[in-house]
């Protein structure tokens, strides 16, 4: 039920292959099981999941540009959006940051078979600055842009954040008011 779900929901903004598919039901198994102990996600009903999870990080994940990029996801938790936009993405590396060792035994689990992401247990504000993207989900957009790790940012938030100016804003076709905003910041500590 998932693959099929999550293939005709993504189908109108880009293709998954099998093997892509297979990584990200493995990923969703795992939020299940874990879930049941952990509270990974209140999102629970397999139709949001994938809609309000999954289409959204996979959407953010076909929106940056192409190349290999180094990309810091920031606050990870449940591994969103980073474990979707490492497994579309897979000639980009992908660093998933969250600071509660809960959720990072978890995301150490998730990414065992992705060879392009790994896990750091520790602060955002504790990481080297460098990165070509920083995406989040789930943490205001002030916050991502005083930490410094990129110039280049994206995240997946509320119509009703405020942005700095120029910042591209575009509406997620899942969830209500989401958008996906991506920036520049010129004066990031890199």
């Amino acid at each position: 039920m998932f693959r099929k779900l999550l293939a005709d929901e993504f189908a109108p903004y880009g293709a998954l292959s099998a093997e892509q598919l297979d990584m990200l039901e493995r990923h969703y198994r795992l939020l299940c099981l874990w879930n049941q102990k952990l509270n990974l996600t209140r999102i629970t009903k397999p139709e949001d999941v994938v809609r309000l999870h999954y289409c959204e990080s996979l959407f953010l994940a076909r929106s940056l540009p192409a190349g290999r990029l180094r990309i810091a996801d920031v606050g990870s938790g449940a591994g969103f959006p980073g474990i979707p936009v490492a497994v579309y993405r897979p000639d980009c590396s992908v660093d998933m940051i969250e600071s509660h060792q809960r959720k990072v035994v978890f995301l150490s689990e998730a990414v065992r078979n992705l060879p392009n992401a790994r896990v750091l247990a520790k602060r955002a504000e504790a990481c080297d600055a460098g990165y070509d993207w920083v995406v989040s989900r789930a943490v205001r957009p002030s916050e991502i842009m005083s930490l410094g790790l990129g110039k280049n940012i994206a995240v997946l938030t509320s119509s009703d954040v405020v942005l700095p100016t120029g910042a591209i804003r575009e509406k997620v076709p899942w969830g209500r008011d989401r958008i996906l905003a991506m920036f520049h910041v010129e004066h990031a500590k890199i």
